[in-house]
């Protein structure tokens, strides 16, 4: 019914009738103010569109000449940085002498490549391979980050094609947990946080995984030998059962970015027991002896050295707290640290007539004026952590120790007719210093400091040192089928061996010291102790066996701790 008043006559329509309306005054007024009404209401809506639309004109328009302005700031900050790196780059001087390194390692890796493919190192005398690492091709797990950093990209996917089809951890071999950690976890880690690559972290997991028993002790402290295999650990005999400290206290950063990058604690809750056993009772001047009972975790009667078997661990405690960001979490790392170089300051003494500066060892209360060159990594280390003290006197003081270490080290090289260093070199009264074991390996530790140095002073000297030891190198070591080693710096002898460290470390911190300090800057990325840059990334909490919850979470811990324990023996 009311849908058929709606379309009749008598209905709705009769408000359009004009009939409607005559005679009839007030009806029209209606009318009238109805129609002005909904002639505003259609005017206020039209112009409120109008309005609105030239307010988002307005805004666009702002927005346009705002981003124009942000891009112009941009382009001028983007100008400046090119102009800065350009000017860098551009010194004839550095891009020559980085060139000729880079030479060097496309010799040496070619070498590797033609000789010893998928062994662990080149014998380039006898032109073949020899596995010194149980076969984990530990050349080319070493050089894979220097490949990428030097921007060898074919050499690089070779490697990575090599790591993919045929690297192979299930073998029944007695590995060096340290020396596996240090080579083959940090190389693989290295090469995923250059590359992104996921591969590299997969096998980093496995091999890492497999070393994971050698921490099943009672006390925390693990053994430094481990079956890739069946997981069965041990200490070498030589070593009277003990632990070694630098091998037990330099898997830190390895296994802290791997639980980082995994999200398994498992890696990072191992390595950080041991520094939370060790500074349960550390000493007052922070130096340990280089053996630690893996039962009791108690030090055992033996040398405190700077040198091979304690090294490392100095190191990798101002490295930890470098690599978690310097927060409180890893404040005791730093507070270790501090007292340890305390204690270095003990040993440090001046030779006579020409005052080289120098660490010695000690045994019991007694010094002997020894040194490594696997020591002359303390003048980068120092460098390194100087500006972390609060105290600029402090910092100033370990900074000018630094640059003294350096020189004497440097002399090690200069002193001797091949201009290349020996293993370790005595000091006498009166006589300054001699070389003692006369075998040079192509170790990196000098060249690593002037690294530093150079990245942290700016001072040039240091790189024309680290290109007058690359000279010596190429005039000595270098042969037609790669690099050697010389069995006496004296005679220049060879020997029959081109170590996986020179391509992972020697030739890698000589390219880094003629290069910008925006490649590898040292505010985003540190150094394993095999030369394995590391990127320094926010870290997730992770808990700390052994503390109280309450401790827990006020001060998480990390670990850290040696350098190269034994080079002569492992390597």
């Amino acid at each position: 019914m009311a849908r058929s008043r709606l379309v009749t006559g008598h209905g709705i329509w009769k408000y359009f009738n004009p009939a409607y309306y005559h005679g009839r005054t007030m009806r029209l007024v209606l009318l009238f103010i109805l129609f002005i009404s909904v002639s505003m209401v259609a005017w206020d809506r039209q112009t409120r569109g109008q309005d609105h639309e030239l307010e988002v004109s307005k805004l666009n328009k702002q927005a346009l000449r705002l981003q124009r302005m942000l891009g112009d700031v941009k382009s001028v900050k983007e100008d400046a940085t090119m102009r800065t790196l350009k000017s860098i780059k551009e010194d004839p001087v550095d891009a020559g002498r980085r060139q000729r390194v880079k030479e060097a390692m496309i010799h040496a890796w070619s070498s590797y490549e033609k000789y010893a493919w998928g062994k662990d190192e080149l014998q380039p005398q006898t032109k073949d391979g020899v596995d010194n690492f149980g076969g984990l091709g530990a050349t080319i797990i070493d050089a894979l980050d220097t490949l990428y950093v030097m921007g060898l990209h074919k050499q690089f996917q070779k490697a990575r094609e090599w790591v993919a089809t045929s690297l192979d951890f299930d073998k029944d071999y007695d590995a060096s947990m340290f020396e596996t950690t240090i080579r083959v976890v940090g190389g693989l880690l290295s090469s995923y946080d250059l590359s992104g690559d996921k591969l590299f972290l997969e096998k980093a997991k496995d091999i890492a995984d497999r070393l994971l028993p050698a921490w099943d002790t009672p006390s925390g402290i693990p053994y430094n030998i481990i079956n890739l295999r069946h997981g069965n650990a041990h200490n070498p005999t030589w070593g009277g059962g003990d632990s070694n400290l630098a091998e037990s206290g330099t898997e830190q950063l390895e296994f802290i970015a791997l639980s980082q990058r995994t999200g398994d604690p498992e890696y990072q809750q191992k390595v950080e027991k041991v520094i939370t056993v060790l500074n349960k009772n550390y000493p007052a001047d922070g130096l340990l002896p280089v053996y630690i009972n893996p039962d009791t975790a108690k030090p055992s009667y033996s040398t405190i050295t700077f040198g091979g078997g304690g090294d490392s661990f100095y190191e990798y405690l101002l490295k930890v707290w470098v690599f978690g960001n310097k927060t409180l979490t890893v404040k005791h790392y730093r507070d270790m640290w501090e007292k340890s170089m305390n204690g270095l300051l003990s040993l440090v003494k001046k030779s006579t007539p020409s005052s080289f500066t120098y660490i010695c060892e000690k045994s019991g209360s007694s010094l002997t004026h020894k040194m490594d060159e696997l020591a002359c990594f303390a003048p980068g280390m120092l460098a390194l952590g100087s500006s972390g003290y609060d105290d600029p006197t402090q910092a100033k003081k370990f900074l000018t120790l630094a640059e003294e270490l350096a020189w004497t080290c440097y002399n090690f090289y200069e002193s001797t007719p091949t201009k290349l260093a020996g293993e370790n070199y005595v000091f006498n009264s009166g006589s300054d210093m001699s070389v003692g074991a006369s075998s040079n390996i192509l170790r990196p530790e000098t060249v690593e400091s002037l690294f530093y140095l150079w990245r942290l002073t700016g001072n040039k000297t240091y790189q024309d040192w680290g290109w007058n030891i690359f000279e010596a190198f190429e005039k000595n070591s270098r042969i037609e089928t790669g690099y050697v080693g010389l069995k006496d710096v004296n005679t220049g002898v060879k020997d029959n061996k081109m170590q996986s460290f020179f391509l992972a470390e020697t030739l890698k911190y000589l390219y880094l010291l003629f290069s910008p300090a925006t490649v590898i800057p040292l505010d985003e990325w540190v150094f394993n102790t095999e030369a394995h840059p590391l990127k320094i990334v926010p870290w997730k909490d992770q808990v700390n066996p052994g503390q109280s919850n309450s401790v827990q979470q006020r001060k998480p811990r990390v670990s850290l701790r040696k350098r190269r324990f034994g080079r002569m023996e492992h390597k």
